[in-house]
């Protein structure tokens, strides 16, 4: 048995409207939800990467070298600098000749050496490679 409701264009207009404003509501919703769901994953990807790759590059700057290792480090500092850590050159500082901006205003020794490690370490891998390319570019 089916009962019939009696509504007047007006109330038929106004659920109508409800019922798009609904779905308009449901749409929104679901875009802001696929926006931030989209957000967090590339967030927690470069929070992963990156904490990977700092992570890996602290651990070569702490690890003990070896002969050939420390050999290539003093070479490219003699190089560089002639093994001093006050040698300037345009924005160039220190004995590896590190960019100043990477030193984030701390010129001490210290610094300098954690620096350099942190450097070669994270774009060559060691000392060696990085004097392989010295040898090759006459930079590094």
């Amino acid at each position: 048995m089916h009962v019939l409701l009696s509504l007047s264009n007006e109330e038929i207009n106004f659920l109508q409207g409800m019922r798009i404003l609904n779905n308009f509501k449901s749409t929104i919703v679901k875009f802001v939800l696929a926006f931030v769901l989209v957000f967090t994953a590339a967030v927690a990807v470069e929070s992963f990467s990156t904490n990977t790759n700092t992570n890996n590059t602290v651990q070569a700057a702490k690890r003990k070298m070896s002969k050939a290792e420390r050999a290539a480090k003093y070479w490219i500092a003699m190089r560089e600098s002639g093994g001093s850590y006050y040698a300037r050159n345009g924005v160039c500082y220190g004995r590896y000749q590190l960019n100043i901006a990477y030193l984030h205003g701390n010129l001490s020794p210290a610094n300098q050496e954690r620096t350099a490690d942190r450097y070669v370490y994270g774009r060559y891998g060691s000392w060696v490679n990085a004097k392989r390319f010295w040898l090759a570019h006459h930079w590094y």
